[in-house]
């Protein structure tokens, strides 16, 4: 098993939380687990992202060239990053990113903003794709998910709740 991910979108979206999760989660499984964020001149409102390879076997590079899962929160990062999809699937936000029609059948549209603001909380639209991209390609178990995401809101648990329910509504998204 190896997946190769690649997170992207405007800074201040969650990317990297979102990042970090999925590596977290894939650790407490035994996995290995590379995570490689991209802060360099993004800031809130710029672009962002970040790569994260999940495998069994030995990791000899953290940087994603070709990808076989790309989670992309808005448009610009939908122009950026669509050409390093290999055979694999793309979770895109449709709330920010309208479809493209040649990418059919590796396609999982997702409105991520829309149920994060049925949710009151626009900040977790990074893990209803999170949510979206585990029901589309079972990467871990969603239990280390939750664990991880409790790891990862330590001093903020009044957000685990809303951060839980986004995670399931994505995996409802997803289909």
């Amino acid at each position: 098993m190896q997946e190769r991910m690649i997170f992207a979108g405007y800074g201040g979206q969650g990317l990297m939380m979102l990042g970090k999760v999925m590596a977290l989660s894939a650790m407490m499984e035994g996995k290995n687990v590379t995570w490689f964020p991209s802060y360099g001149a993004e800031v809130r409102g710029g672009t962002a992202h970040c790569h994260v390879v999940v495998t069994d076997d030995q990791i000899y590079s953290p940087l994603v060239e070709t990808a076989t899962a790309l989670v992309i929160m808005n448009g610009p990062s939908l122009k950026r990053f669509s050409p390093r999809l290999a055979d694999g699937a793309m979770i895109l936000n449709t709330s920010l990113a309208d479809p493209p029609d040649e990418l059919d059948g590796k396609l999982v549209s997702v409105p991520a903003t829309d149920i994060a603001n049925e949710l009151g909380n626009i900040r977790v639209a990074n893990i209803v794709m999170l949510g979206a991209l585990n029901a589309a390609r079972p990467i871990v178990d969603d239990a280390m998910i939750e664990k991880a995401l409790r790891e990862s809101l330590k001093g903020k648990e009044q957000l685990v709740g809303v951060n839980l329910a986004a995670y399931a509504r994505g995996r409802e998204a997803a289909g």
